[in-house]
């Protein structure tokens, strides 16, 4: 249990480096599909936009669960 900290940390500051690093490509994803018709191109754009959305969503809940387990192995 003596790597739960680097774990921790390493999974957390690692997503948000893959989260900021990939946050402009996703942006001009956006920005192609609002200014298109609706092709497989497009489709395709939107399905990567949402499994990235998806993704973070679940990031950010292994990162909270990850943090209170920290505090609770700590602590008691």
């Amino acid at each position: 249990m003596e790597l739960l900290l680097p774990i921790t940390l390493t999974f957390i500051v690692g997503g948000f480096i893959i989260l900021i690093s990939r946050k402009k490509a996703m942006e001009t994803k956006l920005a192609s599909i609002q200014g298109d018709t609706v092709n497989a191109q497009s489709t395709a754009k939107t399905n990567s936009i949402i499994r990235w959305i998806m993704l973070t969503v679940a990031w950010g809940i292994i990162s909270m669960f990850l943090v209170v387990y920290l505090f609770h192995y700590y602590s008691g």
